[in-house]
């Protein structure tokens, strides 16, 4: 993150491109986070990304993997989202995030601060937002996310997808041989 801050995405891309040009070529420079991720990889392995991820495709198993994607209505999982922030809420998820902010080497700059839920009750402690304010922000991100999850698993490759549990159906996909 300080390399970041006192080079910029550019920069470090152009180090990206001298150490690991497969991926250099994969990342946009203003995607500073992946940028930044694959230098980290090559600094603490002593190996590119692009070595590592195209080791992964050695010595692989030989599986019939069969994917089950359950996607309920877009209501009821707005429904879902919901209750569970608020259930959280009640079961303490202000408290931990005021306990983050006592740390000073966290802020809102840090990814794992950004995310969702966190970067909302991190602006309501800053005065940023109401409470309710606070709330709405973090169930529409959530939603948000939600419809980019949804998205990438309707594209799923060779996956029964199920709007509801359907345990019949489960099951003789499940026993159907893989083409």
């Amino acid at each position: 993150n300080d390399l970041l801050k006192s080079e910029g995405s550019v920069k470090l891309h152009s180090k990206l491109t001298e150490i690991d040009p497969k991926s250099a070529a994969r990342i946009h420079s203003n995607d500073s986070q992946r940028v930044t991720r694959a230098l980290e990889v090559f600094h603490l392995s002593g190996e590119t990304l692009s070595k590592l991820q195209g080791k992964k495709n050695q010595n692989k198993l030989d599986l019939n993997i069969k994917k089950i994607v359950l996607m309920p209505d877009r209501a009821v999982l707005h429904q879902r989202i919901e209750q569970r922030f608020i259930k959280m809420i009640k079961d303490g998820f202000l408290n931990e995030v005021e306990n983050l902010r006592k740390n000073k080497k966290l802020n809102l700059d840090l990814a794992s601060m950004r995310s969702v839920g966190y970067r909302q009750a991190w602006n309501y402690f800053q005065g940023n937002y109401s409470k309710q304010e606070m709330i709405e922000k973090a169930i529409i991100a959530t939603r948000q996310l939600c419809k980019r999850q949804c998205t990438w698993l309707r594209d799923e490759d060779k996956a029964l997808t199920l709007k509801k549990i359907e345990i019949e159906k489960a099951v003789k996909f499940l026993q159907e041989r893989s083409t």
